[in-house]
């Protein structure tokens, strides 16, 4: 029997999967490299934005002609799923298993016993924590995963200790807030545990609540030589009554403040963020305010959304009353700013001498998880020593200085 996964959404979702694929395989399930091959078929669905259900919603009908000619075949939707979409999906999937039903099935802590079937030979998820009690107006999270649930720090440890074993040279860390991780200890303390396991690797989380960010944690990312000083912390809007319209528990200036606190500690990381455009109500000089912002912090990346109402949420009971077109010259605005400080923050690192992990021949990134075209192969699944000639808005192109494999390079 094989089996075939497909997944749209989030590194968690990612994660879910490469978890299903371990389940499977002990099972005695092989793996299919497309849909045409497979005996089962599994959805790993994203339901945050109506773009990511209207895929999926695409793929059924794909599937359901593929049963046409293969009868047998079963298909799975799983991942997070809103309720108004199970009931729109019965009829096209064979079974249909929420994100929260799953933990049952296949509970997160499992790896700790079975390593998941990781999609890379050298970076792994690991998450550490499920579900959000945050409720932000816009946001389907805590309705599709459910109230928070932190993993046993002992049970990461272990699972982390594994990896490293195996190999692996790179730790994702992944949450729906990392921040909120509480199980007898806190992130920060859960983070100077595992930078103490022996061995050469990299730690980075997704993601960050700044109305959780303690300094505490900023301390730890900047004393520590494996932690990546990169930061991926949603600020969602420049104005604190849309933020306030959010639920999102933090001004402006707090925000503001983290960033230079973290700025000022760490001078050269690597800052993302996410902004919705066009929340319900949201006037010009609101997105003004957002703009100021954007070209205030210069962030590195920003992942720019339309608004789209999801259904239970509290701002699905709001006007959607930006227009289409709205939304999409305030997006292209600040789109256009975000490439002007981006491209401006990447040359700071032209003439300077990285550590830098290949993730293909082609390709690495640095220890601030810049992604770096190479002027010459390298092996994948290393660490090597880069010298960075030249800078562009998404990436910087680098001369690899070694490329024999390396596991001891200290300079950052």
């Amino acid at each position: 029997m094989k089996y075939h996964i497909i997944t749209y959404g989030c590194q968690m979702n990612k994660s879910d999967s490469e978890r299903m694929a371990s389940v499977l395989e002990n099972a005695g399930y092989k793996s299919a490299p497309n849909i045409n091959g497979a005996d089962l078929i599994i959805v790993n669905m994203c339901s945050v934005r109506q773009s990511a259900v209207d895929r999926v919603y695409g793929l059924s009908k794909k599937l359901a002609n593929l049963k046409k000619n293969k009868p047998k075949l079963k298909t799975i939707l799983t991942g997070c799923i809103l309720e108004t979409d199970r009931k729109k999906m019965k009829n096209k999937f064979d079974q249909i298993i929420s994100n929260q039903e799953l933990n049952h099935i296949i509970p997160i802590g499992r790896s700790a016993l079975t390593l998941p079937i990781y999609s890379s030979s050298f970076s792994a998820y690991v998450p550490i924590m499920t579900g959000c009690n945050n409720f932000c107006s816009y946001c389907v999270v805590p309705y599709t995963r459910g109230r928070e649930y932190s993993r046993p720090a002992s049970e990461i440890i272990s699972e982390v200790q594994r990896i490293i074993k195996k190999g692996y040279l790179e730790i994702i860390l992944l949450g729906q807030n990392v921040n909120s991780y509480k199980n007898k200890k806190h992130f920060p303390e859960l983070l100077k545990d595992i930078q103490n396991i022996p061995g050469n690797f990299w730690i980075s989380f997704l993601t960050s609540h700044p109305k959780d960010f303690s300094d505490e944690l900023i301390k730890v990312m900047a004393n520590s030589s494996k932690i990546c000083h990169y930061l991926h912390l949603a600020v969602q809007s420049g104005d604190d009554q849309i933020l306030k319209k959010m639920n999102r528990n933090y001004t402006v200036g707090q925000y503001e403040k983290i960033i230079y606190k973290v700025r000022k500690i760490m001078p050269q990381i690597n800052i993302s963020t996410d902004i919705i455009v066009g929340f319900p109500g949201e006037t010009k000089k609101q997105f003004a305010n957002t703009k100021k912002l954007m070209q205030k912090i210069k962030f590195d990346m920003a992942y720019i959304a339309q608004y789209s109402p999801r259904p239970h949420t509290k701002a699905f009971q709001l006007k959607d009353n930006i227009s289409a077109k709205e939304k999409k010259e305030r997006a292209q605005i600040l789109n256009q700013i975000l490439k002007k400080t981006a491209l401006q923050n990447n040359q700071k690192y032209i003439g300077k001498k990285v550590k830098a992990l290949v993730v293909n021949p082609k390709q690495a990134k640095t220890k601030t998880l810049k992604k770096i075209r190479l002027d010459k192969p390298a092996v994948p699944g290393t660490f090597i020593s880069c010298q960075i000639t030249h800078a562009q808005a998404w990436k910087l192109i680098g001369h690899p200085l070694n490329t024999t494999q390396n596991h001891n390079i200290n300079s950052d």
